[in-house]
């Protein structure tokens, strides 16, 4: 390089670089200078209130010691107003002889009120036969007052409102120049040190280790400069600097590996990791969240960085791993609330970035592993907080909700439809996951941790539910979601937890809604009663009939809407069940041409006959049971049995099917009527 040239670079090094510096020590100099100035006018003023509790303090006294004098003296001292108080200008008397004393005029300045206030010094009384103004005090005698100029009055105070807006105003100047225009202003100054080397290296005054060894020297060298300024209290300077510091050295040692190849890149990662955790380290020294974040992001952006657009899963898997703990753990030590989701959302980005672009069925076991140890990763520390403080954050709880998603997707997406077995165990270990850490949490009766237990509690039911169509198939499912639910209302009414119930109860509705679609679109089963249908739909109705028994049963405290829910399931079972008993006897007497009969008009006497006998036994067994609402199902199905008899078996139905019809219909309703009119009223009311 030529002399000038070099001489050139030097100079504009210093003008951009060491002359800001310089700028910013002086700077901090005269701030700190102005605040000691600016601290003299507090000192005066907390010398005058000293004095004037002193003061306050000494005529309690003299009251106490001599209450007819206090007595003489409380009207000055009582009414007289700081402002307005006369000096005292005392003769001499000879000795023995009582001072006289006289009020002189008081004379204010104009520009009194903006002087300080004059320390009061109290007088000490002269020797004896001496001339002076002094005045000679008794030994037990009120204050003495002061002679000279009078304090300052104290200013009135400002109003409440207009206070607050005033340092409302002075918070919003603050953070617009103190905070955002620092950030501006190294922003400004990082771009013309960037704009001059870009100028540099466009015209070859440095060359590439020349111009890598720049930005690592002025990097690091602004690390000493933060903490410098950093001691001296400017918080804001320094966060800055050491940002503008860490991102310097980052584009440095990318510079060095990708651009200029200086190094190569197995030097360039650890390179950039260490400027992570010197970062991380400044960030703890001064608890400062906001340096953490920048060390955060520079350590997010490094894999970004040093890539090669090849496959790299084990090692950047494993970095995302490291940095995650170790910025999980300085976000424990530091109760630093911004850290741990951050880093939870880069980490999922990195890792379905990688999925679409990278993924191989080759790749199975080492994937799953590392998804495994993500999710126990960020779904630790929400746990541990939670058994700790009872409770989970807003963003605790998005994140423990993410997680546990993500991590379901990313199972479905490897392991199904191959492995079954496995996809069904993983579930079922994220619901006993989630159940053990809802059993860990502390018992304390607040929302949050009602809201905790209630999310991990839901969520674990989530899991445990979504295992059963992982694994089982058709009705399957059906059947085991009716004994899930009937499962939770047991638990429930146990434990005593509306959650639990509600979980069965909503299971139960999912239940119904399988049911209808098996009925509308079902197959005709081949055989009568043990066939998939009939079967589905009893042990779904026997389901439901155990869960009104336990309700009915159990001590627990339910409400009056839970306890018709309870009724209504009831009803639905018994309903079930009679549809199943209709469909598999029309469809068996639809299959027996063979015996002569007309299948349509023996379809229909058949199921006329079974509706009449079920409304017989329900009305039967309401009362064996004394229970109303049975009876009342019992009739409601005789009715509906009646109407068909009479308006639709009357019309289509011949004489022989019609003569079955009304004689099994006439008896039972003959033997109904004589018994609701032999048997006594109190039988057939439920028992208290």
């Amino acid at each position: 390089m030529d002399p000038m040239d070099f001489f050139v670079v030097a100079a504009a090094l210093f003008l951009l670089v060491v002359v800001p510096i310089l700028a910013i020590v002086v700077i901090v100099r005269l701030s700190s200078l102005s605040n000691a100035v600016s601290e003299i006018p507090k000192l005066i003023g907390g010398i005058y209130e000293l004095q004037r509790r002193l003061e306050s303090l000494d005529r309690k006294i003299s009251a106490l010691t001599h209450p007819t004098q206090a007595q003489a003296a409380s009207p000055a001292v009582t009414h007289a107003q700081p402002a307005q108080r006369q000096p005292v200008v005392e003769t001499s008397t000879p000795a023995g002889q009582p001072a006289t004393r006289e009020a002189a005029p008081l004379q204010v300045p104009v520009d009194a009120a903006r002087e300080p206030a004059t320390p009061h010094v109290p007088l000490r009384p002269p020797s004896q036969g001496s001339v002076s103004s002094t005045p000679v005090l008794p030994a037990h005698s009120p204050a003495p007052l002061q002679s000279g100029p009078p304090p300052r009055p104290p200013l009135a105070p400002i109003a409440a409102s207009a206070y607050h807006q005033h340092s409302e105003a002075r918070d919003v100047e603050s953070a617009i120049a103190g905070r955002w225009f620092n950030y501006l202003g190294i922003l400004a100054v990082a771009l013309a040190v960037s704009f001059f080397l870009k100028y540099a290296f466009d015209n070859n005054w440095v060359g590439p280790l020349g111009r890598v060894a720049i930005g690592l020297l002025l990097g690091g060298a602004l690390y000493p400069l933060s903490h410098w300024i950093f001691k001296r209290g400017y918080n804001y300077y320094a966060e800055g600097i050491t940002g503008l510091g860490a991102a310097i050295l980052y584009l440095s040692v990318w510079a060095g590996w990708h651009y200029y190849r200086v190094f190569s890149q197995s030097l360039a990662f650890p390179l950039m990791i260490a400027v992570t955790c010197v970062t991380v380290a400044v960030a703890l020294h001064r608890n400062s969240e906001r340096i953490a974040l920048l060390a955060l992001a520079g350590g997010l952006l490094t894999p970004i960085l040093v890539s090669t657009g090849q496959n790299a899963e084990m090692a950047l898997f494993s970095y995302l791993l490291v940095l995650g703990a170790g910025m999980l753990a300085v976000s424990w030590m530091r109760e630093w609330k911004w850290i741990a989701p951050i880093t939870f959302a880069a980490t999922l980005i990195y890792f379905w970035a990688w999925y679409a672009d990278f993924y191989s069925s080759s790749e199975l076991g080492l994937t799953l592993a590392f998804a495994g140890l993500f999710f126990v990763l960020y779904d630790a520390l929400p746990a541990i907080r939670s058994t700790r403080e009872g409770k989970l954050s807003e963003l605790e709880i998005v994140t423990v909700v993410t997680n546990a998603l993500q991590y379901l997707i990313a199972l479905r997406l490897i392991l199904w439809p191959e492995y079954k077995w496995v996809l069904t165990i993983a579930v079922l270990a994220l619901a006993a996951a989630h159940l053990m850490a809802e059993r860990l949490l502390p018992r304390i009766d607040s929302a949050g941790n009602k809201l905790a237990r209630a999310l991990y509690l839901g969520m674990a039911l989530s899991f445990a539910t979504l295992a059963i169509p992982i694994r089982l198939e058709g009705q399957w499912i059906t059947i085991a979601f009716a004994a899930e639910g009937l499962a939770l209302i047991w638990s429930g009414l146990r434990e005593r937890s509306l959650a639990l119930r509600a979980a069965g109860l909503a299971l139960f509705a999912i239940v119904a809604i399988r049911l209808a679609f098996l009925v509308l679109s079902g197959t005709t089963p081949e055989t009568f009663l043990l066939n998939e249908r009939f079967l589905t739909l009893a042990i779904c109705a026997a389901c439901w009939v155990a869960a009104f028994f336990l309700a009915r049963n159990s001590d627990c405290d339910l409400g009056v809407e839970e306890t018709q829910l309870y009724f209504a399931v009831a009803v639905a079972a018994n309903f079930c069940f009679v549809l199943a008993l209709s469909m598999d006897v029309w469809d068996w007497f639809g299959r027996m041409p063979s015996l002569g009969i007309d299948r349509e008009r023996g379809q229909e006497m058949a199921l006329s006959v079974l509706w009449v006998i079920y409304a017989l036994g329900l009305i039967v067994a309401g009362v064996i049971r004394k229970s109303a609402a049975v009876r009342w199902q019992g009739l409601a199905l005789l009715g509906l049995a009646i109407v068909k008899v009479f308006f639709f078996d009357l019309s289509f139905l011949t004489r022989f099917y019609r003569i079955i019809s009304f004689f099994v219909l006439g008896l039972v309703l003959l033997a109904v009527s004589f018994f609701y009119q032999k048997r006594p009223k109190a039988d057939l009311k439920p028992q208290s």
